[in-house]
């Protein structure tokens, strides 16, 4: 730093016409090892000649094209200067966080991205810019940092699809919580605060997506301030469920300092799952309702720490180990392992016969078939995401999986959307293609420096160590991955796509069975097809068409139906009208109507039926029952409006009995309610309201 500077001011000095002479050097300084803040990009700007960071030759490109964008000037105020910056800073640190695998999401890392990408759309709109702006800065930040970072450039197709899928994402959810927004701001102005409550802020942000710093922003030029200690308890209260949840999976609901003593009096667990699935081990530990015990009896659930074990502990999407734990006469059956501490495996179950202690020798047994079953997922699990990638492109990135018996479930970023059912076939088709081959699945240790020259494929997120796991099945799938998985890819049988749907923004979810499940969904489709068929007299590629006929002739014979209902009901005008009894002078009809008549239906009968009380003064009430719902209309003639019965204002008179509530115009009003029941005790109520007014 002391060489840093000396350099900075030797060149601003001769820069000013001085000489090395002018400028004596700092000697060296008192206190070592200082840092003085001097990064490069201080540097740049100091040697570049300009203001600030935003303004070095690495940065200020993105400025001149918010520029272009907005037809404002960066330099021209105070307020718009903060978003060009704004726009600057985070446009780069957006495109190199997607550069490094990070998407967008709603917790981590990847909330912290999409932070950085709304801010710089909410910043351009506040700028003026309506359009969509991020493809074109992630376009900017390329051309500036490939030089230094070339892997920009060959990874750009899908950044480019990251931001933009994004940037639509945050303008559905600007648009919908702005108006929220507004109308929370109307409602605290209305009642004479100048704060917005902290509720309000939780509910926009966890609601409806909208970030606290964006309802921040917005409450400011609004001149308003938020209740940020309410939304900051309200989020903690949040985590925290979280996070109780989450390790309640991993703890058993225990304290987790249970383990910690353990796994420093005995070390890690060693797994042998890798090449055996029947194995001895010593038990160093038992834990009986969360404490720490020294034997179990039949009956009691236990959790059972041993220093060697095959059983595979959940973790990396695939799913934990089931079996036994025998010694001698004790018989534990294990439904769960999992690692509540790093290095430790903790097997679930219940003690089924006998007493295990600590110290007693026991035989581990996994369940073969479960884990037979779990590992054709696990690999094929791999094989299904090589597939999507080969077919969407780079910008597909795993973003999460479960293996389980027979069946997978494989999440991944499509910033595109759905993936085309043609594409989805062709992927299954692929992946078919790999087992029928029967590839061998080699696993192997290596340096991580060796997996990344070997190409295979890292999850971002993960913590690798210096020696790393390799699944490798030669130039179609190479991973790193410490799952189990099978010999050669021909034992996987089948795979079938099951369906494929989005999970979140830019997320899509693939489905598929493995093996027998899928040999035996494949036998129901085709059953079900045939059956189909049959009644159909219908050749299997006939039926979509067969199909898209019938739904039609459904259609219209149901919007047949419904026209000769609604003509019925309308034919009965007439005799309701003929019906009124009166109440205080008022011509009342208040009926349930005949059955069948919708909603709008409902309407156009009570306006009938008020037409044919003429110039007398009536009201009209009408309710129609739909299993537990009841929807009802009142329809007020002229002269009984010029009395002061509107119809909004009787609906209150009666509404409680049906269990609900309307309102509208004096002349028609409606409203539903859940207690069809109620309907003869909100008729007693209407007449009594109108006796009485």
């Amino acid at each position: 730093y002391l060489e840093i500077w000396n350099l900075v001011f030797m060149e601003k000095e001769r820069a000013a016409g001085g000489t090395k002479d002018d400028f004596p050097i700092i000697g060296e300084l008192p206190a070592k090892n200082i840092d003085t803040g001097m990064g490069i990009e201080r540097v740049a700007y100091l040697l570049q000649g300009v203001d600030n960071v935003y303004e070095t030759d690495l940065v200020r490109p993105v400025i001149t094209r918010a520029e272009e964008l907005s037809g404002r000037r960066y330099g021209a105020t105070p307020e718009d200067d903060v978003r060009f910056r704004v726009i600057a800073d985070h446009a780069r640190s957006g495109v190199m966080i997607i550069g490094d695998g990070v998407t967008p999401s709603n917790d981590g890392r990847g909330y912290v991205l999409r932070r950085l990408l709304r801010r710089i759309v909410r910043s351009s709109r506040l700028l003026g810019v309506q359009e969509p702006v991020l493809g074109s800065f992630a376009e900017v930040v390329r051309d500036e940092m490939a030089p230094s970072y070339p892997e920009l450039v060959t990874d750009f197709e899908r950044i480019s699809a990251v931001v933009r899928a994004e940037e639509e994402a945050f303008l559905q959810t600007l648009t919908a919580g702005s108006r929220i927004f507004d109308v929370a701001v109307a409602d605290t102005r209305k009642a004479g605060g100048s704060t917005l409550a902290g509720d309000k802020a939780f509910q926009l942000h966890d609601t409806y997506g909208f970030p606290i710093d964006l309802t921040l922003e917005m409450a400011a030029e609004a001149g308003l301030a938020v209740d940020q200690d309410r939304f900051t308890a309200l989020m903690a209260e949040q985590r925290d469920r979280a996070k109780a949840d989450a390790k309640a999976r991993k703890t058993g609901h225990h304290d987790g300092s249970v383990y910690r003593p353990l796994l420093d009096a005995h070390g890690t667990t060693t797994f042998l799952g890798y090449t055996d699935l029947a194995a001895e081990g010593t038990v160093v530990g038992l834990v009986v309702d969360g404490a720490a015990a020294p034997a179990a009896s039949e009956g009691q659930q236990v959790e059972v720490v041993l220093d060697r074990t095959p059983f595979y502990a959940e973790s990396g999407g695939q799913q934990a180990d089931h079996g036994v734990l025998r010694a001698g006469s004790a018989i534990v059956r294990v439904d769960d392992v999992q690692s509540p501490v790093a290095g430790l495996r903790v097997h679930r179950g219940t003690v089924e016969a006998g007493t295990i202690a600590v110290d007693d020798t026991v035989v581990a047994e996994v369940d073969v078939a479960r884990r037979a079953s779990i590992s054709r997922a696990h690999t094929a699990t791999h094989l299904v995401h090589a597939g999507v990638r080969g077919a969407l492109g780079t910008a597909a990135a795993q973003a999460g999986s479960l293996n389980a018996p027979g069946r997978l479930r494989f999440d991944f970023t499509s910033p595109t959307g759905a993936v085309p059912a043609a594409a989805l076939a062709e992927i299954e088709e692929e992946v078919n293609t790999v087992l029928q081959q029967n590839r061998e699945v080699e696993t192997y240790e290596t340096s991580m420096d060796e997996a990344r020259t070997l190409g295979a494929m890292m999850l971002f997120g993960e913590k690798y160590g210096d020696r790393v796991r390799v699944v490798d099945m030669g130039d179609y799938s190479r991973e790193l991955c410490g799952g189990t998985h099978v010999a050669r890819t021909g034992e996987l049988g089948i795979v079938k796509v099951l369906s494929e749907a989005s999970i979140g923004s830019g997320v899509r979810r693939v489905e598929a069975l493995v093996g027998n499940d899928a040999l035996r969904q494949v036998s129901t489709e085709h059953l079900l097809l045939s059956q189909i068929s049959d009644q159909l007299k219908a050749r299997p590629d006939e039926l979509p068409d067969r199909i898209a006929a019938l739904v039609e002739r459904l259609r219209t014979a149901e919007r047949d139906l419904e026209k000769h209902r609604a003509d019925a009901a309308l034919g009965a005008a007439g005799a309701l009208a003929d019906s009124a009894e009166d109440v205080a002078g008022i011509a009342l009809v208040a009926v349930a109507a005949p059955a069948g008549v919708s909603g709008n239906d409902l309407r156009a009968l009570a306006s009938d039926v008020r037409g044919r009380l003429g110039d007398r003064p009536g009201v009209v009430a009408l309710f129609g029952a739909d299993d537990d719902k009841v929807s009802f209309v009142v329809a007020t003639t002229a002269a009984a409006r010029d009395r002061g019965l509107a119809a909004g204002k009787l609906i209150p008179s009666f509404a409680a009995a049906v269990g609900g509530r309307g309102g509208g115009k004096p002349d028609l009003a409606q409203g539903g309610g859940q207690n069809p029941a109620g309907i003869p005790d909100a008729i007693v109520a209407l007449r009594t309201a109108l006796a009485n007014a």
